[in-house]
């Protein structure tokens, strides 16, 4: 699913409009009739309603819902905020039949605002500002949205948060904002509504489709998109009933200090579970028995330090490589970590201690092989850059090295990010806030060894990783709750994820309204 920037979402019902053929005033009904069905569900008829339309054609999105919850028997009060005497065309269409066809209370406010009373039993319907927005909100309108923002009513956004700016948010005014408790957004998903920042102001986030083109979907040019189940399951390789182990591949891992056994268990328990045919832990060598009883499956190779790692390994006796859970900052195995690094000529993972290492040594990053994944938490990642202030700016330095240094970025988080060096992302749907725990990111590499060993490609080890991690937690996550969720969770659940993703079973992925 695309996620396309303001311009390109006007650009889009531009192209509906002339392509369907529809008028705009019909697209906006349709639009708004979408968001009155959504708000019936939810909310019964005894629930007052009261709207608050900017000028613009989000303002007559509003007024077109206004219309239709009072028709439905809602008891709807609306305000048009109309400054600067300057209505869209659309919107003042809209304001017409709102005060033709019912008796909805409404007040048009062209100076003087006088707030109404709101209550815990109200619900508002924001619709002030859309995708549109390019400058933060001030003035009145500041003014109106913590007005909005201090009432204990529900808030319903329409199409984005009033305020908010559909990418770049770095400079904007956040007590400007509106702090929506729903946003339904129109046809596809907008950058701000699942970036980290900026998704408090979001709440639950629901996308309404309203039946705009395909074709003019198809032709849009983003960098941006989210994940399907059905790409997803097209790349997924059938298990060869004639292999063997040398089949699905032997793969190495580098991890765990003394003290830190626990992330080279999890890693290489997660490789295992994600069917690789063989799995090598180099470790110190105080984690022998540890490993020995903890992953039984797992070929141990000692490291000649007791507690910390400082020799590398050849890698040409592999089909991929991983480095860096666990391993420690120590100054002989940040050399054994580039020495790894620089004589590895397979399919390579850097995670972890890996990555705080080449943020020590920034010099080295050009060692990297190129193709490689590196797989940083935003802390990681702004440590690795220079520049990052923000999720924006955080996920566009990580763009940008991606491109630059032509390997494969693995931004963690809520909708996690895959950035390529092609310059494209694959914005992640499973996942939890349960999988915020120690040893996620352990499991993830494990995860991506294991595929880069069984010979899929990076990109696609990327994207089935972070999606089968993302829905081993939501599975877990489903049995026990994401409060009580960890790391050996995630591992458990590995087989139903791969299971569930290679048949047409329902897959939970509650944190994606847009794949519903």
């Amino acid at each position: 699913m695309l996620i396309p920037s303001a311009r390109q979402m006007g650009e889009l019902d531009q192209y509906t409009i002339k392509h369907e053929p529809i008028s705009s005033t019909d697209l906006m009904e349709r639009a708004a009739t979408a968001l009155a069905r959504e708000i019936q569900r939810r909310f019964s008829v005894a629930v007052p309603i009261m709207a608050f339309a900017g000028p613009g054609n989000n303002g007559g999105d509003t007024l077109a819902v206004a219309r239709l919850l009072s028709q439905a028997g809602y008891h709807v009060s609306c305000y048009l905020f109309n400054i600067n005497g300057r209505l869209s065309e659309d919107c003042m269409y809209q304001k017409q039949r709102l005060q033709a066809e019912t008796s909805v209370s409404f007040i048009e406010v062209t100076s003087q605002f006088e707030a109404p009373q709101l209550t815990s039993d109200h619900v508002v319907i924001d619709g002030l500002f859309g995708t549109g927005l390019s400058k933060p909100l001030n003035g009145g309108f500041a003014s109106l949205v913590k007005f909005i923002n201090a009432s204990p009513a529900t808030i319903v956004s329409v199409d984005i948060p009033s305020g908010l700016m559909c990418e770049d948010n770095a400079y904007n005014v956040r007590a400007h904002i509106v702090r929506a408790h729903l946003t339904l957004t129109f046809q596809l998903p907008k950058l701000s509504l699942i970036l980290p920042d900026t998704q408090g102001f979001v709440g639950e986030l629901k996308v309404l489709p309203i039946g705009l083109h395909p074709d003019g979907i198809a032709r849009i040019d983003t960098p941006y998109a989210i994940m399907e189940p059905r790409q997803l399951q097209t790349i997924l390789k059938p298990r060869d009933p004639f292999g063997h182990k040398g089949t699905f591949g032997k793969a190495l891992l580098v991890a765990g200090a003394y003290g830190m056994a626990g992330a080279a268990v999890l890693a290489a328990k997660a490789c295992l579970r994600s069917g690789v045919g063989k799995v090598v832990v180099h470790t110190p060598d105080k984690n022998n028995n540890i490993l020995q009883v903890a992953v039984p499956e797992a070929v141990l190779s000692a490291d000649a330090g007791t507690d910390v790692l400082t020799k590398a390994l050849p890698a040409d006796p592999f089909n991929a490589v991983a480095i860096g859970p666990g391993i420690g900052t120590e100054h002989c195995t940040a050399l054994a970590f580039i020495e790894q690094v620089r004589h590895t000529r397979v399919p390579l993972v850097i995670d972890a201690d890996g990555l705080n290492i080449l943020a020590d040594h920034k010099g080295w990053m050009q060692q990297v092989p190129a193709g490689s994944i590196l797989t940083p938490h935003p802390l990681e990642m702004r440590r690795l850059g220079n520049r990052s202030i923000d999720s924006w700016s955080t996920l566009h330095e990580a763009l940008e090295m991606a491109v630059r240094h032509q390997c494969y970025f693995i931004l963690k988080g809520h909708y996690t990010a895959i950035c390529t060096p092609q310059g494209k992302v694959w914005f992640n749907p499973t996942g939890n806030s349960g999988m915020a725990t120690a040893g996620s990111g352990d499991v993830l590499t494990g995860i991506l060894l294991a595929l880069l060993a069984q010979r899929y490609t990076a990109e696609q080890a990327c994207q089935l990783a972070v999606y089968i991690h993302g829905l081993a937690g939501d599975i877990a996550a489903s049995q026990w709750g994401e409060i009580s969720l960890t790391a050996s969770d995630l591992v458990a659940c590995l087989p139903r994820a791969f299971r569930a993703l290679s048949s047409d079973a329902d897959l939970p992925c509650p944190s994606a309204p847009f794949l519903a």
